[in-house]
């Protein structure tokens, strides 16, 4: 970040020390620019006005923003960089965001790694290629940050490290001076994370041949229907690209014959329309059969404050739903 960078805060400054941007901002004698709520108006409203240069935050700022109304957009005086972590973005939020006006950074990591520590660090000669193509790109999680000793893909019980082919699953881990030391007295949690000399992240991911890792999926969120193991990200991915979908997530809803199958909860954009039989048509023709959830979910989507999906809420919102008809409108 340049000298008197203006940084507007979507991200809280108690989540990690706020990724530290609170000293950083001070240091480059930088200008903070705080909200009281994270909505969109405000946001664009400072975009314009403040000469905002810089922000954070997790894809579902990203959407929220997008799905703004066109009053509320402004149109922005230089592009703006932007910051997010804390879930997959979506290719299509990435390649919005790119047309909206900002350079978006796409950082990983965990409370556990003090916030990110693996950045997608962008290559040049990708500045040239087709927008869907840089979107493909961007939505890789990326490599290591210099602070971080090691970064890898590994088999959790060989704890050999996975082929760089881009298809072989391993879960990521961490190891260096920036991964926490341990759970608060819980000693056998910490063993467990610790287990091989790596922190385990529980993130199921691939390395690409390139070295830039991407995420599949988190270890308890892989749905196994039929033995054949799904990625919920995969499926929030393709929710993402119809029109009409403002925020995916997809749980795993126990199945009497399959064992579980998929449950998306979905929220729509704002002025748009969709219902189950429509969503499940258009993942029909972009996913396996096998994938296609076979309930549907509408209404708000339970978020944290540093604007994660809880999954957990959902669990227990689909449990309610277990014998109920194929679509629900909640």
């Amino acid at each position: 970040m340049a000298k008197h960078a203006v940084y507007l805060w979507t991200l809280p400054m108690f989540h990690c020390n706020g990724w530290c941007f609170p000293w950083t901002l001070s240091a480059i004698v930088g200008t903070h620019v705080c909200l009281r709520q994270v909505r969109a108006e405000p946001i664009w409203a400072a975009l314009a006005e403040e000469g905002v240069t810089h922000l954070c935050g997790a894809p579902i700022v990203m959407s929220l923003m997008l799905s703004a109304s066109d009053t509320a957009k402004r149109a922005l005086p230089r592009p703006v960089r932007f910051f997010t972590a804390a879930a997959p973005p979506p290719e299509k939020v990435l390649a919005e965001m790119r047309e909206a006006g900002f350079e978006v950074t796409h950082l990983y990591g965990l409370t556990e790694t003090y916030g990110p520590a693996v950045v997608n660090d962008w290559h040049e000669a990708w500045s040239f290629l087709p927008p869907a193509e840089q979107a493909r790109l961007n939505a890789r999680q990326g490599v290591r940050y210099l602070p971080l000793e090691g970064l890898d893909v590994r088999d959790p019980e060989t704890m050999l490290p996975v082929p760089r082919d881009g298809e072989t699953i391993g879960e990521v881990m961490f190891r260096g001076n920036v991964v926490m030391k341990g759970y608060f007295r819980n000693p056998a949690a910490t063993e467990a994370a610790f287990r091989g000399g790596w922190f385990h992240s529980g993130d199921l991911a691939v390395v690409h041949p390139d070295g830039y890792i991407q995420i599949k999926d988190r270890s308890k969120d892989v749905i196994i229907s039929g033995g054949e193991n799904i990625s919920s990200i995969e499926i929030e991915e393709v929710l993402y690209r119809h029109e009409s979908v403002s925020v995916a997530a997809v749980v795993a809803m126990p199945h009497a014959t399959w064992g579980e199958t998929p449950c998306a909860f979905v929220e729509l954009v704002e002025g748009k329309a969709a219902d189950g039989d429509s969503l499940r048509r258009w993942c029909r023709d972009h996913l396996a059969h096998y994938k296609v959830p076979g309930h549907f979910v509408f209404g708000t989507i339970p978020r944290t404050s540093t604007g994660k999906i809880q999954k957990f809420v959902l669990r227990d919102q689909m449990r309610a739903l277990e014998g109920a008809t194929e679509q629900v409108d909640a």
